[in-house]
């Protein structure tokens, strides 16, 4: 049992060096072992690209092992023909005997076929194992396929007296910084682990941000602005830097003109009525294929999500100043 944790570990470890790229996949790790080594190890890099079974069988110089060895896998094998051909018959093809899988697949072109498809051919399959850890290294995808809707993470930094900037009525005046080099640095891994990120009409307009990751590897989130009435002017950077696609969430009352048209990358996904409704936002994003959305602010914005509890996960930094005076933090209820 604990050599089988082991290699387990290392299946969830494997999976999560591709953290924010496989959107609509899931991430998933295997790896195979024979008489307690490791002979075979993958992971699913990119949606259309080959599984991490495929990947880990693939890497085995000594094929003659398969039939003797166990398959440890972070997700059930699939069943189905998608964009690539199905695990399960990859596995019964190579004559792998025993397979431990940490939980199954919600999916529902998946949803225990593969496991069954395993066990009726003979393999011995176990399932469980770590089901914790990989459920929680995959909650953007759990979270659309149960609940249909993103996972959703808020995100802000605060003074130690609960203010989030100055009061500020135009560019004129700059934002306060809280963050560190090195949290900027950690605030732009997790942008890089999300589908998107979300800013409401007044945090684009004051801060004309850029909602990039420049400071981790990997690729930039679609960015994603809350204009009700489409009156953000249109020199701002979501709209005229080219570095990410931006969406722009309005009414249906309001119409984009030929100017708004004319932004290179930009779409405009318009919501019926006259208030952005977070739940209405969250549904048309899951339309959309969005698994996870991280949303930065305003604050306003911000306790719209946590007073309509569409939220998930909250990553907050409280830095050792005190301003006095502001723009307060978002309030959280009391559970």
């Amino acid at each position: 049992m604990i050599d089988d944790e082991r290699y387990m570990r290392r299946a969830l470890q494997l999976a999560s060096l591709a953290s924010g790229e496989t959107t609509p996949n899931p991430l998933v790790g295997a790896v195979i072992v024979h008489d307690g080594h490791i002979i075979g190890e993958g992971y699913h890099h990119r949606s259309g690209q080959p599984h991490a079974e495929v990947m880990a069988v693939a890497s085995v110089k000594q094929r003659e092992l398969l039939p003797h060895a166990t398959l440890y896998v972070t997700l059930e094998p699939c069943a189905h023909y998608g964009k690539t051909p199905p695990c399960a018959e990859l596995i019964l093809r190579e004559r792998i005997p025993r397979v431990i899988v940490a939980m199954e697949d919600p999916f529902a072109q998946v949803a225990g076929r593969g496991l069954a498809l395993l066990r009726e051919a003979g393999v011995e399959v176990e399932v469980g194992l770590l089901r914790d850890e990989a459920w929680s290294l995959n909650r953007p995808f759990l979270t659309t396929q149960l609940k249909r809707r993103p996972w959703v993470t808020l995100k802000w930094a605060q003074s130690i007296d609960g203010y989030m900037d100055r009061l500020r009525m135009d560019r004129s005046l700059a934002p306060v910084h809280f963050s560190s080099p090195l949290q900027l640095r950690r605030v732009h891994a997790v942008r890089q682990q999300h589908d998107a990120i979300l800013v409401g009409y007044r945090t684009a307009l004051l801060d004309n941000p850029q909602l990039t990751n420049r400071l981790w590897y990997g690729g930039h989130p679609i960015r994603i602005v809350l204009d009700r009435d489409l009156q953000l002017p249109l020199d701002l950077a979501l709209f005229t830097d080219g570095k990410s696609s931006t969406w722009v969430i309005h009414s249906a009352q309001a119409m984009p003109t030929e100017a708004h048209l004319a932004c290179a990358g930009v779409r405009y996904l318009a919501l019926d009525g006259k208030k952005l409704l977070p739940h209405e936002i969250l549904e048309r994003l899951y339309q959309e294929g969005i698994q996870s959305l991280l949303i930065e602010g305003g604050g306003q914005t911000l306790q719209e999500f946590i007073d309509a509890r569409c939220y998930d996960d909250m990553y907050i930094e409280v830095a050792p100043q005190i301003l006095g005076a502001g723009r307060k933090a978002p309030h959280l209820p009391i559970l």
